[in-house]
């Protein structure tokens, strides 16, 4: 685990190491330009290895242990549970319940504290065992509270790995690092559905327990397992990471400096957190984005069914859930090569747009066919739907740069209000409307073209601001371009 020391220490030493160099030359602390961009590779290197070879596995079982229910619900779930109506329904949407209401305390706490080391994975080990405890639930109400807790404690990791990745990494550089992040969630759609056909089809009556509990009681313990191991890889902020070098370190707070024109740091006061709140609940573009993602969420709730949509294809349990891989696996390679493409074009809205149109056209295809290949064909357009969320991800991330209490704040808060697309999106796939599921696509193709619209009009805003800062620029007589929103 790593050793902290206190941050005034740490920008003690950060001043010391550079201290008597040339304040007109920024590189000159480094030995010049190429020694900067060798140390500048050196140092992405390590962070990507430490921050997203800890994160991306994380997030893989954060949605493994958030959607293993639908995958139960193939193998006896709902008949063992006793469940009715639209009991299931409320199980997947309660958990969100939980998490909306944790994102943004969570947030300002891991702000406050400056430790995601230990913060993130503390949280991952919770989760595990609440997730454990499903597997032994036998009634309606027992389930329901143990998803509730679990999306509460689950609240922790989503905007905390977020809020991390923008501390160390810049403007185009985070595009493509959210979008192997958020390859987890992708990722953890095609492993969980490989890792609960083997469990439902090989543990039934195992020891005496149904399959699907062996599928929470393994799921789980894998969970707490990994976060114990995270707890000694994962680094926390700039200024707080002894594994770094002096100037490795000072050259990774000289980044963030550079990229917005001010420091990154000193607002880990109650006053700064407070500060943070009050910016982000005023500032008009965090709930418009907050809206748009919500209604991007619902036109992905076909996620939270896939397993059933899967089924209508005809064959049997463990052929559905093998199935359900392929789609994932193919939307996994799509965020990344969409989320590159944004960072090396420094654009976001058309990639956004893009994949949101295709994920419409698969819904199309869908309503208009129950053929076998065209529907499977209609899975793969709606799963990389997801590359355009990406994208947007993204893009909130470096849409809110300064100050960093704001960022934290103003991430959770947008992440958040999205998930209430997941509360209401629990309820879009009903099985009264199966096997056709029209009335489900019709609801999704109507969301993602409200989230497409809002979009272009969050464009357009910081397109306004861009020209504006522009027009300054001009009139101070400034030549150096300053910083400018990405669209």
């Amino acid at each position: 685990m790593s050793d902290y020391t206190g941050a005034d220490e740490e920008k003690a030493e950060i001043t010391e190491t550079t201290a008597s160099v040339d304040e007109s030359d920024p590189d000159a602390k480094f030995g010049g330009r190429e020694a900067r961009l060798a140390l500048e590779r050196k140092l992405l290197w390590k962070i990507d290895l430490r921050i997203l070879g800890v994160l991306v596995p994380i997030y893989i079982l954060n949605y493994v242990d958030r959607n293993n229910a639908g995958a139960a619900r193939l193998r006896g779930f709902e008949t063992d549970l006793h469940l009715k109506g639209q009991e299931f329904a409320t199980l997947l949407s309660i958990l969100y319940v939980g998490y909306i209401i944790m994102q943004i305390p969570s947030n300002m706490f891991l702000n406050y504290i400056g430790k995601p080391s230990l913060y993130l994975p503390g949280c991952m080990a919770v989760w595990g065992m609440i997730s454990c405890l499903t597997g032994i639930t036998n009634n309606f109400v027992g389930a329901l509270l143990t998803r509730f807790f679990l999306g509460f404690v689950e609240a922790a990791f989503f905007p905390g790995a977020l809020f991390l990745l923008s501390k160390w990494y810049k403007r185009e550089e985070i595009g493509r690092r959210t979008a192997i992040l958020y390859c987890g969630n992708l990722i953890s759609n095609a492993f969980g559905s490989l890792m609960a056909s083997g469990i439902l089809s090989g543990m039934q009556g195992t020891l005496g327990h149904a399959a699907w509990r062996w599928l929470f009681y393994i799921e789980g313990s894998l969970t707490v397992f990994v976060a114990i191991c995270a707890m000694f890889i994962l680094p926390d902020f700039p200024t707080t990471t002894k594994w770094l070098t002096p100037s490795e370190r000072t050259l990774a707070v000289q980044r963030m400096k550079e990229d917005a024109g001010v420091g990154d740091q000193g607002e880990t006061e109650v006053g700064g957190q407070s500060s943070g709140l009050v910016q982000a609940l005023s500032d008009w573009r965090v709930w418009w984005m907050s809206l748009a993602m919500t209604a991007q969420v619902v036109s992905l709730s076909f996620n939270a069914y896939f397993p059933t949509l899967s089924a209508t294809l005809g064959f049997n349990n463990t052929v559905t859930l093998l199935l359900c891989a392929p789609p994932f696996a193919f939307a996994s390679l799509a965020a990344f090569f969409l989320s590159r493409h944004s960072d090396q074009t420094k654009e976001r809205f058309w990639h956004v747009a893009s994949s949101f149109g295709l994920g419409i056209v698969g819904f199309i295809i869908a309503i208009g066919t129950m053929n076998t290949a065209a529907r499977y064909v209609s899975l793969f357009l709606m799963a990389q739907s997801y590359a355009g969320f990406v994208v947007v991800y993204a893009w909130i991330s470096n849409s809110f740069p300064r100050p960093p209490s704001k960022r934290a704040v103003a991430l959770a808060l947008m992440n958040a209000f999205s998930q209430l697309g997941n509360v209401a999106g629990s309820y879009v796939f009903p099985t009264m409307w199966g096997p056709t599921y029209r009335n489900s696509y019709g609801i999704c193709i109507a969301c993602a073209g409200v989230g497409i619209v809002m979009c272009w009009v969050f464009k357009m805003s910081l397109t306004r601001l861009n020209e504006k800062m522009e027009r300054e620029e001009r009139e101070k007589g400034i030549t150096e371009e300053g910083f400018r929103y990405i669209v």
